[in-house]
């Protein structure tokens, strides 16, 4: 779970810990509550562990583009908008 703390006016944010057996147990389990079972599970849970790496990669892309105001990104406006 991420911690957030408030230090000098300033919001931190900082990823909670995730080891490969973290995800692999959330695959497993996702799987599972799907109904695979034998060589299926097996097969869906090795393709679903390929996609881990490339899906952080892009996500760390997207925020650097972000940062740098090049890529998509949402303003404080336009996840809290104004009420009435």
């Amino acid at each position: 779970m991420p911690m957030y703390l408030n230090h000098d006016d300033c919001l931190i944010l900082r990823p909670a810990p995730a080891s490969k057996e973290e995800f692999a147990e959330q695959i497993l389990a996702e799987l599972i509550e799907q109904g695979l079972s034998g060589v299926e599970l097996l097969n869906s849970f090795r393709a679903r562990q390929l996609q881990i790496k490339p899906a952080i990669e892009a996500m760390l892309n997207d925020a650097r583009s972000a940062a740098q105001g090049k890529g998509y990104y949402s303003t404080y406006e336009d996840v809290f908008e104004a009420e009435d």
